[in-house]
């Protein structure tokens, strides 16, 4: 995707808009992002299976109806 120069022009470029200051600090918010972003993901994979037991007018058994 990018190689060494490529990466090495993006990042002064970052450097250069936001100063040395401000990019640790664009890390953690990043960083923070992502952490909220995945334990978000977690917990709906947690409550979807809990939904789907608990369905009203779904049976637990699967019987298949005869042919008409």
């Amino acid at each position: 995707m990018f190689h060494g120069w490529e990466l090495l022009i993006i990042f002064v470029v970052i450097l250069l808009l936001f100063g040395a200051k401000r990019i640790p600090e664009l890390g953690k918010g990043l960083g923070q992002g992502i952490r909220a972003f995945k334990e978000g993901l977690n917990a709906a994979d947690e409550e979807a299976p809990k939904q789907a037991e608990g369905s009203p007018g779904e049976s637990s058994d699967n019987k298949q109806l005869p042919p008409p």
